[in-house]
């Protein structure tokens, strides 16, 4: 782990005005600059001291010679000169004492106005620390409680007040898919369309993503985040994975955090960010959880938050209309976001059990998810109505073993899911669960998890091509250190269901004729993902 601090140099100006005789001379001010009074004192009087000794010298000689002609001998007259030149040696040196002191001011004095402020010593402006890079940085664990992560590092040190901590993380991939049906890979870690596989066998080594981040502690309670991603698998650009519009750079969150949890348990935030709705992380060392492909938001709002002694409550206003996904509520029946009409609601309890035990339970409520749309079903469109969703989870540390479940479902049926020409599958609410479990070797040279997760994603009712999608992972993670993790993946993906044009309206007959009966979605596809990577953080 690295931390540094690096330090703010204090500048301080002159600040007012001295009177004197005739003019106006500048001082500063004593408690920022102390010997600026002095200073500007000895630079008017060492003339006129050196012009008085100068003159009393002379005077006191002639003085001495008058009174030596009319009363005094030869000896006592060159005992009054020897007893004269004795002092005028001394009144030189303190003359010359006076004027060094004066240039010595002189030349000191601009540089007191950059001296390092008191009670900052070797404090740095920027600072890295590779375990909280990793932490923030992660797409696997906290996805949506990283302004606690924030406020616990403020808390323990690890952001120092007034500097500005920088995080950075590459991640690497290498893999080999295979598909029984052509061009259908179920896989969600990259767009699942044919702009990006062809044929049933593809493989790929590639930068799955990079972030760049920073932390601006200001003051005690006020955090500035913002993260900047690059990420041309998961891109929304269309063509290729190597297409300009697809290696585009993105602000993946912004916001501004206020709050201190050593002098309150509130916080607040407002800007870009993981909207509170559920949990969402994984126990995989790199492949999201369908639960977080199917329910896990990303919009623009403003949030508050409650945490204290194992209780945390959150509640944030999200922008309405489409967001940047899994949430669209209509703004006068349209999708332009334009109206602070949706919100999120999440409260969850981590019990100590004692003896490295804790036991997270929680509950979570979303006003408008992404299921809304009628049919045909595509990215971003507009909905008649909004479509509420609920999400129940739960997770249990024991020492190095980690289990967590979570169930996530809309309120009402997706409209979307029902295709006018297969009238005999009839619309159905989206639900979306897993299940998960790791255990964690402690190994001389870094830990090694183990893991498995299953999740699916349900879309359709029974016997409907678009019914569900299945995601089956095993999982190695080897953490090399604190900020280095290697990992490896099998993934088992049964079912191919994509949200666009999930229950038909894509595919077109020869003479460009919208097919309505056909879909693209397949129930019986099945992809096998073999993987190997490697994720940098610092």
């Amino acid at each position: 782990m690295q931390r540094g601090y690096m330090g703010l140099w204090d500048q301080r100006p002159l600040v007012g005005t001295a009177k004197g005789k005739g003019a106006d001379t500048a001082i500063a001010n004593p408690s920022n600059f102390p010997s600026g009074r002095r200073a500007a004192r000895c630079s008017l009087g060492v003339l006129p001291l050196a012009l008085s000794v100068g003159l009393g010298l002379t005077a006191a000689l002639f003085s001495t010679i008058g009174t030596t002609h009319a009363d005094s001998t030869l000896d006592d007259l060159i005992e009054r000169l020897d007893r004269l030149e004795a002092e005028n040696r001394a009144l030189r040196r303190e003359v010359e004492d006076l004027k060094d002191g004066q240039a010595g001011r002189e030349e000191t004095a601009p540089q007191a106005a950059v001296t390092p402020s008191e009670g900052r010593p070797g404090r740095n402006l920027i600072a890295t620390d590779s375990a909280y890079g990793y932490a923030i940085l992660d797409p696997t664990t906290d996805i949506n409680r990283k302004q606690r992560l924030i406020l616990a590092r403020r808390q323990d040190g690890t952001l120092a007040p007034d500097s500005v901590n920088v995080q950075g993380a590459v991640t690497a991939i290498t893999d080999f898919q295979a598909s029984n049906r052509s061009e259908k890979f179920g896989y969600l870690m990259r767009h699942p369309t044919s702009t990006n596989q062809m044929g049933n066998e593809v493989s790929e080594a590639t930068i799955h993503s990079t972030q760049l981040g920073f932390t601006a502690t200001l003051g005690d309670w006020i955090t500035g985040h913002a993260q900047i991603l690059f990420d041309p698998e998961q891109s929304f650009g269309a063509g290729t994975n190597t297409d300009l519009e697809r290696n585009q750079l993105q602000m993946r969150r912004a916001y501004v955090l206020f709050g201190n949890l050593d002098r309150a348990p509130l916080f607040a935030s407002i800007g870009k960010m993981a909207v509170p709705f559920g949990l969402t992380d994984t126990v995989n060392p790199f492949t999201a959880s369908t639960v977080w492909h199917a329910f896990g938001a990303m919009a623009n709002g403003a949030s508050a938050g409650y945490a204290s002694d194992g209780l945390n409550l959150s509640l944030m206003a999200v922008q309405g209309g489409a967001q940047f996904r899994a949430a669209n509520t209509p703004v006068e029946g349209t999708s332009v976001p334009s109206k602070l009409n949706n919100f999120a609601l999440d409260a969850h309890y981590e019990f100590d059990l004692g003896s490295a035990e804790t036991l997270l339970l929680g509950g979570s409520y979303l006003e408008g998810s992404a299921y809304c749309q009628a049919y045909p079903v595509t990215h971003f469109m507009p909905c008649r109505d909004n479509n509420p969703a609920f999400d129940v989870y739960g997770r249990l540390v024991a020492d190095n073993f980690m289990l967590k479940a979570e169930f996530a479902e809309t309120l009402d049926a997706w409209p979307g899911t029902f295709n006018p020409a297969m009238p005999q599958f009839q619309a159905r609410k989206v639900t979306s669960f897993d299940v998960g479990a790791k255990y964690r070797i402690d190994l001389d040279n870094g830990p090694l998890d183990i893991s498995a997760e299953f999740s699916r994603f349900v879309a359709g009712p029974s016997g409907a091509p678009w019914e569900d999608q299945d995601q089956t992972v095993l999982g190695a993670a080897w953490f090399v250190s604190p900020g280095v993790k290697l990992f490896a993946e099998y993934v088992r993906v049964a079912g191919f269901a994509p949200l666009n044009f999930i229950s038909g309206g894509s595919i077109r007959d020869e003479a460009g004729n919208v097919m309505h009966d056909h879909t693209i979605s397949d129930a019986s596809a099945r992809s096998d993902v073999f993987l190997v990577g490697a994720n940098a953080a610092f």
